[in-house]
């Protein structure tokens, strides 16, 4: 299965239709290969930040903290800061834009970055966009017109060979290709004129903005600043530069990016939406230094959502942009935790066997705990070794916490049958496992704090951060999650930043989901329990919580099959 995405097992055809589009698929793939002349200029980050009014600006935030220490971090704690704080650093970058992402998704959110971007463009900043190729597949290939634009970059990592035209057919090609297929560059970082940077969870796309009318991931993302921008920015480099990066017009052209433009929805214009989900840029102008965004060219559509009960609630649009200068910054000691680009094409039991992964390093710090982790991932498959480690972890009488997703909250649900099987060995060995609820009430609020804005009373939630923190000292956020795909297939990337007050924030952040927005789950009698939410109402429950009857059965079905690093 293709890494957290819909399979093609999901997408149901009649038996002698699908028979016919696999044979059609292969055939039409059998021949595609990917192009071996390409040129790829070799390029770097800016090599001195206080050029910029931004670089300077950090200079001065950290000679008015008076720290020894040089970098800065604050937290990105909801959805709407998350957008916000994006949309600031790409209205005041002056010389560069660096953006690394697994996932882009063509949404009306994403637009609105993207006619940023082109402002930024326009006013000379030089922009390199470099993308894992998986998902630009459909609709979601309209993002590599960005590539056809002035000062504008765009890089395919690791691509597949075949047509983009559906996700479908795109999976179907790639079945040749199986183990290529599922390595992927996961990182998620996003640099303004290397002084200040984004990482954590989030791709983009409106699910990670709290903007979906069906779903919304809940994510966390950290902002930085100073001299560990520096080192995000040399690992951008080192990906940007690697041979497995192909520049998105030695794959395609403008022309055939625009043959598969979707029509434009048939439906009339939501309340205050100036134009279509695909639209043409729109003119604007840059922004300061502070993040203050300019004038918006359309008003961003107010949307209502619908939700299964008949219940109908609003979605309010983003703002444009913060002032970064407003936030909270905590200067602290920091390191990063990065994958080689090389991992992508290394063979797994190489991978495994040099243990010099970002997991692996992740593994290292948690295995030095003394009093207490607590761990949100939304995909957990521990596998063997990860057991063992906690098993030790354990015998020093450390407490352990792991928020994870439950089966009716997570967008794959073949990922929580890794996880399933090790449940009852992890409950155990005393380690407390919290699930958390697909469906809140009322709105995200319970658990608005890892990153919702409590907007869309009709959606669905499903984790999505990935957060350590080791005895209320050491504050761990990234790309990666507990699992093996993350330590032996894809690319992850992860800050380490040690600090009380980031670490005891964070924990303020987690522990109200705990409380109110998960089942715990507990063993009795030799049997899972699912104790319900404090203040829910709800009952507990002895089978998987708001699950379906045909989650259920695949839990079964697959539960004994399918090998852990495949989850």
């Amino acid at each position: 299965m293709p890494p957290r995405t819909p399979p093609p097992a999901r997408l149901f055809l009649a038996p002698w239709r699908w028979i016919a589009a696999l044979m059609l698929g292969l055939w039409l793939t059998g021949c595609a290969s990917l192009p071996s002349e390409v040129d790829r200029p070799v390029s770097s980050a800016l090599a001195d930040p206080t050029e910029t009014r931004i670089g300077r600006a950090v200079q001065a935030r950290a000679a008015q903290a008076e720290t020894h220490n040089d970098s800065g971090f604050a937290l990105v704690n909801s959805a709407e800061l998350a957008f916000t704080s994006r949309m600031a650093l790409i209205n005041a970058a002056q010389k560069t834009l660096d953006i690394q992402y697994y996932a882009i998704h063509a949404d009306e959110t994403t637009l609105r970055m993207f006619d940023a971007l082109r402002a930024a463009a326009a006013r000379g900043v030089r922009i390199r966009i470099l993308l894992d190729d998986f998902n630009t597949a459909g609709k979601n290939a309209q993002v590599l017109k960005l590539a056809f634009e002035k000062n504008i970059e765009l890089r395919l990592f690791n691509p597949l060979s075949g047509g983009r035209g559906s996700m479908f057919f795109r999976i179907l090609g790639a079945l040749k290709d199986m183990d290529r297929l599922q390595r992927r560059m996961h990182n998620k970082i996003f640099v303004a004129d290397n002084a200040v940077a984004i990482t954590g969870g989030r791709n983009l796309g409106e699910t990670y903005f709290g903007q979906g009318e069906a779903t919304n991931f809940i994510d966390a993302d950290v902002l930085a600043a100073g001299r560990i921008v520096r080192d995000l920015s040399r690992s951008f480099d080192l990906y940007w530069n690697n041979p497995l990066a192909y520049p998105a017009q030695s794959l395609m052209t403008a022309a055939q990016l625009e043959a598969m433009k979707p029509p434009p929805a048939a439906t009339a214009p939501r309340a205050g939406q100036a134009r279509p989900v695909h639209g043409e840029a729109s003119a604007s102008t840059g922004g300061n230094a502070t993040g203050a965004a300019p004038a918006p060219t359309a008003k961003p559509a107010v949307r209502t959502v619908t939700a299964l009960d008949g219940s109908v609630s609003v979605v309010e649009p983003l703002p444009d942009s913060t002032n970064l200068a407003l936030l909270e910054w905590i200067w602290a000691p920091s390191t990063l935790l990065v994958d080689k680009a090389s991992k992508i094409a290394a063979d797994a039991d190489a991978v495994e066997a040099s243990q010099d992964t970002t997991v692996d390093g992740l593994l290292q710090l948690m295995a030095e705990a003394k009093s207490d982790l607590l761990i949100v991932s939304p995909y957990f498959v521990p596998g063997r070794r990860m057991m063992d480690q906690f098993a030790a972890i354990r015998r020093k009488d450390v407490r352990i916490r792991v928020l994870t997703n439950s089966l009716a909250s997570n967008d794959a649900p073949a990922a929580h049958v890794g996880y399933a099987r090790y449940r009852k060995e992890l409950l155990g060995l005393g380690i407390e496992l919290y699930e958390m609820r697909a469906e809140q009430e009322g709105t995200l609020s319970g658990i608005s704090s890892l990153g919702s804005t409590g907007s869309a009373g009709g959606s669905r939630a499903s984790l999505h951060a990935k957060i350590v923190v080791l005895d209320d000292t050491l504050l761990v956020i990234g790309s990666m999650n507990l699992d093996l795909r993350s330590q032996l297939q894809n690319s992850e990337v992860a800050l380490v930043i040690r600090s009380r007050k980031l670490s005891a924030d964070t924990t303020r952040l987690i522990e109200p989901a705990l409380a109110k927005g998960a089942y715990k789950v507990e063993l009795q009698d030799g049997q899972l329990v699912w104790r319900a939410p404090q203040g829910s109402q709800l009952k507990d429950s002895r089978t998987e919580p708001d699950a379906s009857l045909g989650l259920k059965l695949l839990l079964t079905l697959i539960g004994p099959l399918a090998p852990d690093e495949m989850l």
